[in-house]
């Protein structure tokens, strides 16, 4: 008579992982904000592809039936809801996921040195982590937000990064369409060209001292003082605390430039 050796027990393992997500904050009247919304999207085609994407509907406070019509409305439109935040709601299984515990970033406690502020400290949330505001105009489609994270990379290989003391992220090689370089720790400089098809968001400033094809997005934590520089303008979306232009804007193009706020608009000038 035979025996089969038992079979050993193999825990299961959980492992967090960050990511980049966005926000997008319906305000009413709705069809004025969807028809903002595809104003933005016939802009900047394919932005949301691929993204996870959260709905903060704190501000409309919809029952769930306009909730399953706006998700629908949304998906027609290429972007997948990965949740929503309403505070306490209680969501069907059809609907995505109610998002609990998250808060919007700030610089406090993101740059070397700083400490997040009482009012900032909370509890771990369920999905997602804290946001950063990325390039979503705002008169057109409400707040645009991205999750904090380190690099990312959708790409067939990394391009060469070098951490700075100070903070800065330098990176030594050209960035490829479809990889995204996210630095909520300062300023990123960029040796090299930034490829069609890839982005770049940091706290700080960008310097790019190839060709910016790709999208750009400075001062994402809220630093309205951030700027972004490159060597040869051929960007897709500029970006500075939530403001944009998009190429169809840009008159500087083929040129180098530098984009920063003032007084309350983004301006691409060319560089001297």
């Amino acid at each position: 008579m035979t025996f089969a050796a038992p079979l050993e027990a193999k825990s299961i393992r959980f492992r967090a992982r960050s990511f980049v997500a966005f926000t997008l904050t319906p305000e009413g009247p709705l069809a004025a904000w969807l028809e903002g919304l595809d104003h933005w999207i016939g802009n900047s085609p394919g932005y949301f592809s691929g993204r996870p994407v959260l709905l903060d509907l704190n501000t409309m406070k919809p029952q769930a039936s306009e909730i399953a019509a706006l998700v629908a409305e949304l998906a027609t439109r290429g972007i997948r809801i990965y949740a929503i935040e309403l505070e306490g709601a209680s969501l069907g299984a059809g609907l995505p996921p109610v998002l609990v515990g998250a808060k919007e970033a700030t610089t406090d406690g993101l740059l070397p040195g700083r400490k997040a502020s009482g009012a900032d400290k909370g509890t771990a949330p369920e999905v997602g982590a804290d946001a950063i505001r990325a390039g979503a105009g705002r008169a057109d489609v409400g707040r645009a937000q991205a999750d904090k994270v380190g690099t990312s990379k959708a790409g067939e290989s990394e391009p060469q990064v070098g951490q700075e003391a100070s903070g800065t992220l330098m990176i030594k090689s050209p960035i490829r369409s479809g990889q995204a370089i996210v630095h909520p720790h300062g300023d990123v400089i960029v040796l090299g060209s930034v490829a069609s098809g890839s982005e770049i968001i940091a706290a700080g400033s960008i310097h790019v001292y190839g060709t910016l094809r790709g999208r750009a997005s400075a001062g994402a934590l809220g630093n309205k003082g951030a700027r972004i520089f490159c060597r040869r303008n051929e960007a897709e979306l500029l970006a500075v605390d939530g403001w944009y232009v998009t190429a169809e804007e840009m008159d500087s193009r083929g040129k180098p430039v530098q984009a920063f706020l003032d007084g309350g608009a983004l301006r691409v000038v060319p560089l001297s």
